[in-house]
Formats: C-alpha cells, structure tokens, sequence
C-alpha cells in the first residue's frame, strides 16, 4: 500500500472538528435497507445508521467480532449446529434504537423477513432468499408472488427471547459474511407506526416489489441502533446528514456530525479538498494527480478491495415508448434493434475491438487488470489459466462481418454507451470503447454520455442502454456474489441484460449448495469457460484509492467496506 500526501499545512487550523464531510459525485438512491443496493446508499447507512448481528474484524473478511449479537456462531460454542444448517444468536440486552425503545430478537427477525420479501427488481434480497430458502425471487415467472415462501421464511427464522435462530437451505460457509452485511436492523414497531410493512403474510402485496425507490416507507426516514442518527436526507441540495447517537449501546462515537454532499463536478471537489471544507473526497483516477502534492492531503493507494468493473452488452433492450440510445431502432445505420447484441458475433467484436491496455493507462492510471471473467482475480474460484479477450483488430472485424450475415457490416449502426456522470473512469473507458469499435468501419457509430447516479440504475435495471459500465462490490467475499450477479437470469446484470442461460443457473446454483472445495473450483472455472464463450460481460479489476484530510484519524480499509467506516474516525 502507497501512501502519498503531507502533514497539515502549517499554521492550518482543523476546519470544523466535530464533523466530518464527505464528499461524492452521485445519490443514494433510498435509505432503506431492504432496498439499498448501491454503495452510494449504503456508505451512509451500513454501521452507521444501522448495524449488523456481527461485523468484520478490522481489516479481515474472513474474521468477525460481535456487534448486536454478543458472540459470533461457531460449531465450538454451539451457534452453528453440526450439519452447518442452523445459526443460533444471542441478541445484546439493552441495545435501544434511535427512538428509544429497545431492541429485540423479534426486531431482528422481522427485518431479516422484510430484507428478503421487499425483493424489489435487481435488488438485493436474494442474497438472503436463496441461502434460506433456496430460490433467487419470491416471484413465479408471471411475476406473481409465491404465498407459500412466506410460511417457510417463517420457520426458519425463529425469535425466542434473546435468541434467534436461522436454518438454511443447505449448509453454506459464506454465511457468516452475509450475516456481516445484511443483517441491519430496524425498528419494528417505529416501521409500523410509520405505515411500513405490518410483518403478516396478508400485508406482502404492499411490501413486495416496490416500483420505484419513493414507494417504500423507509426511502428517507431511519430508527436503527447505530452510532448516527439521520437528521435529514435533502434530495434538493443533494446532502445527507447524520448526528451523534448520543444513547449509543457503545462509547458514543467521537464526531458529533457527519454531511455527506454529492457535487459531480471534480473542480469543486477538489477545491473544497484544497481548503478544508471537505474532508474526503471521491477522485477518479484521471483526476489523481490533480491531488497529489496538495498540502495538507493525505492519498491512499492500491486499496485490495473486492470489485469487479464490467462493460455491459444488453441482449434485449427495452424500446417501449422510444428509446433515444437505439436511434433508429433498426439496422439501417443511424440505430440499432432491440436484439442488436442478442448475436453472440457483435459482442466478440466488441470484446475484440476493446483496446484494454489504453483503457487500463489512461483511465485507471494503470492501476486495474483484465479479469478473465466475473470472479475476481485471487478468490477462489478464478481461473487464472483461463483463455479471454486481447484487443484484435482482425478478430473484432471477422465477429462482426459474420454477425446476422453480412447486415451489420454492411448496413452499419448506431448506440450509445452510458456511464454515470462524475465518474470520469467510466467516461474515459466508454470514449475509448467508442473509438475502438467506430475505427472498424465508418458505418459504426457510437454515442457517449452520462446520465445522473439515481436515473442511471433507474435505466439498467429497466433494461433501456444499450451498453453501460459500471462496478460490482462485493456483497461477501464468495465467488457466488459474482457468478449470480453477473451471469444468473435473476441476477441483478443478468436479469438487466436479458440474459437466460439454464446451464448457467444451473451450474450457479450447483456450486453454491457444492461443500466438496475440488469440485466447487471445477463449477467455477466451467462458468468463466461460457463466460469467455458467450460474453456478455467484459471485466476489469481496479485497485482502491481514497483521499481525505491528513486531519482525519481513525480510518482504515476492509475490502469489505462500501466506504469508510466513521464510527471509529475523529479530526485533530
């Protein structure tokens, strides 16, 4: 790890010392829980508004300490039960939510169903439903919800006193790291006050499948146990701000406040760096050097983290009402199909046509690598000898000659490729992306541009770009986090992409419920085989970087961590 920066700068006083500001280019898109799928709402309320059953032990993803439970299970103390199926913990007594009422088992279980039956589109609750119940989405294929899932979550998640239990579909060692995550707990009967979900099987048809983000009680509103408390999330003037829990079950935490500010320009950001008004900002990599040598900043470098990029290729766009980013809608070279990248020959064109190494130097700074598919590279699982995508021009040229006979080539078209506005990496990778492919023939035209961080998941998830880039953080460190994202048809790119391969799901599902490690390993690698075969996905694995105040005390990096943990933090 590099460490890059300075001191104070003499005779500069610590701007404000009781709060901390952030500072980023893009929104949280909801401050629910269950609906949070994104790091830039969950930097904000995971720990810190609220907490988890167990979390990391400092920097590991592998070792945890107690947070509201008050032991981690383990086979030895008897919270893991022999067969590896049931998890048993004790819930810390007197642990009181920011309304003042105390928290319960019957609270965590209730939020633990609410997580898995919100199962909104492209979210997150399959995390939760396919290792206790063993399915991706409470829904049928005609999207109707299954009423029978209900009474089976109901058993298997048991609150008895202090005590709840959790048995599993089947036995699965990441299940620990998920508990670590996406076991936050709210407050039951705060949420059903507020007109949230009143924890029946009668009342799912309101929780379940939110159409947008606003629709769900908790969009802006928290009562958790965490060290902060939300005051106020101003969409208007894009800040979020989080006071000291001054009744924290812990020592209160050391800043009294804590404002997150999004301003997507790096200009701004940089200057409220430069003078103290920020004390950490987000910085893309070609805006890096703008930082480097500023007095008073402190630069951290080559962050092992747990992301992957990926530039998408959308087999079946949505082009209901008009979609702008298809032009024409037909291959008549001002516009594409709804099915343009349904041809497994356009997409090795432009997997072939990609120049890698440019976009490796020029928008990461050459702090990225090429990932030979969705499981990134050190984690179990990846194939490090497996065959992929070098930039080759007459490769790119013969996939796309071939691709629906000739047309394509001959008729030309036209597509934009999306990022989201204020990350410049992204924009940097789609230009070269641009120019790569429109360099083949002078019919291929591709348009570029970014559109803002809420609208942005908004349109993939609607399946409306064509092609868009964006990153992959790991839920918890298991391969299945990446395969079943990237690859399953209820997967949150998969399901986007209109991608639906029965093999893969099967092989996914397979590995996951797989014990003996030989044989999971072979699961994996037959997956980044099809992955390299029939791409959907190109993949990048770039090193963390983050900048802040040299003021600033008390951080430090889990690869695990969605953005900095603040409870420990402090400014002198």
């Amino acid at each position: 790890m590099l460490v890059g920066g300075a001191g104070v700068a003499q005779g500069q006083a610590v701007r404000n010392p009781d709060t901390l500001v952030v500072v980023r280019f893009g929104d949280p898109e909801s401050l629910d829980p269950a609906y949070a799928y994104d790091t830039a709402s969950s930097e904000i309320i995971l720990w810190h508004v609220y907490e988890t059953l167990i979390f990391f032990n400092g920097g590991s993803t592998g070792a945890f300490v107690p947070m509201l439970a008050t032991e981690v299970p383990s086979v030895a103390n008897g919270g893991i039960s022999r067969d590896g199926k049931t998890y048993t913990f004790k819930i810390r007594p007197n642990v009181r939510f920011h309304d003042g009422t105390t928290m319960t088992a019957e609270d965590v279980k209730y939020s633990l169903l609410r997580f898995m039956f919100m199962d909104r589109d492209g979210g997150p609750s399959w995390i939760l439903l396919s290792t206790i119940l063993g399915v991706e989405t409470t829904r049928d294929d005609k999207g109707a919800l299954d009423a029978t899932l209900f009474n089976r979550a109901n058993q298997a998640i048991r609150a008895s006193g202090d005590t709840l239990s959790i048995t599993l579909h089947e036995p699965y060692a990441a299940f620990l790291s998920i508990m670590a995550q996406w076991s936050m707990t709210i407050n039951k009967k705060w949420g059903v006050s507020k007109g949230d979900w009143n924890g029946t099987a009668a009342g799912l048809a309101k929780l379940n499948n939110p159409a947008k983000p606003e629709d769900t009680t908790l969009f802006t509103q928290a009562s958790g146990t965490g060290p902060f408390k939300l005051v106020q999330w101003d969409r208007q003037n894009r800040q979020a701000i989080l006071e000291r829990n001054t009744s924290y079950w812990r020592a209160p935490a050391k800043l009294n406040r804590v404002i997150y500010r999004v301003v997507e320009d790096f200009g701004p950001r940089r200057l409220m760096l430069q003078q103290g008004d920020a004390d950490i900002v987000t910085v893309n990599r070609p805006e890096q050097s703008q930082v480097e040598g500023v007095p008073g900043v402190r630069i951290v470098d080559d962050l092992p983290q747990l992301v992957v990029t990926g530039l998408y290729m959308n087999l079946k766009i949505d082009t209901t009402g008009g979609n702008p980013d298809v032009g024409s809608g037909r291959l008549d070279g001002n516009g594409v199909p709804a099915d343009f990248f349904a041809d497994v020959n356009v997409r090795r064109g432009v997997a072939y046509a990609f120049d890698y190494a440019t976009a490796i130097r020029d928008c990461n700074r050459g702090k990225a690598t090429v990932n030979k598919g969705p499981i990134p590279n050190g984690m179990f699982g990846y194939n490090p000898n497996q065959p992929w995508f070098t930039t080759d021009r007459a490769r790119a040229e013969a996939a796309f000659r071939e691709a629906r006979g000739g047309q394509i080539w001959n008729n030309g078209f036209k597509f934009t490729v999306a990022f989201n506005s204020g990350n410049t990496t992204r924009q940097c990778m789609a230009q070269v992306l641009k120019a790569n492919v429109e360099a083949l023939n002078p019919k291929f035209k591709v348009d570029v541009r970014g559109v803002t961080w809420a609208q942005y998941l908004s349109l993939y998830r609607q399946s409306k770009l064509p092609m868009w880039i964006i990153g992959w953080a790991a839920d918890y460190p298991d391969p299945d986090n990446f395969v079943t994202p990237f690859m399953h048809s209820k997967g949150t790119y998969g399901s986007a992409q209109g991608y639906n391969n029965p093999q893969v799901d099967k092989l996914i599902v397979d590995a996951r419920n797989e014990t003996d490690a030989a044989k999971r390993r072979a699961i994996y690698f037959q997956l980044d085989k099809i992955a390299f075969e029939d791409p959907i996905t190109l993949y990048l694995q770039p090193s963390g970087l983050i900048v802040m105040r040299s003021w600033v005390r008390g951080w430090y990096n889990n690869p695990a961590f969605f953005g900095p943990y603040i409870y420990p933090m402090s400014k002198q």
